[in-house]
């Protein structure tokens, strides 16, 4: 795996974890890197410094502020809120019903559903269009 920092041509500023190099090479090249914050598809790698294993100096990480946190956690559950109340979740069927659909065997409808990081892996490779769900809230009675 590899992290690269990313930038779109909006400004937006976020990490993207691939393969390899050439994957997101592939993938930037047929339109599938994207902004999280904007959707724009015109994304491009930012100057980072690589992470060395075995190093003594390492750096705690930054603190996050509460109320941004609040607010993405906020907008993640309306997203996977949206999804449930309006796509057809069809299981463990998700990797053959999205590769259905998108070679036009299937009716053209959103769907959401299970699938193993091998499929998820070949759907992407080739082309077919799948994003990871938000994950469910924490409730209270489940967090330390």
């Amino acid at each position: 795996m590899i992290k690269y920092a990313l930038q779109c041509d909006a400004a937006h500023q976020f990490e993207g974890w691939f393969g390899s190099s050439a994957d997101y090479d592939d993938q930037a090249a047929r339109g599938l890197v994207e902004c999280p914050l904007c959707g724009s598809r015109g994304v491009s790698k930012q100057i980072m410094a690589p992470a060395v294993a075995g190093t003594k100096a390492q750096r705690a990480a930054p603190a996050v502020d509460p109320k941004m946190r609040e607010m993405m956690m906020t907008a993640m559950g309306e997203v996977r809120r949206h999804v449930e109340e309006n796509f057809d979740n069809v299981g463990d069927a998700f990797a053959k019903e999205a590769r259905a659909i998108h070679e036009g065997k299937s009716e053209e409808r959103s769907i959401y559903g299970e699938a193993t990081p091998a499929e998820v892996k070949a759907l992407v490779e080739d082309g077919v269009p799948v994003a990871p769900l938000p994950p469910a809230a924490l409730k209270k009675t489940d967090v330390n």
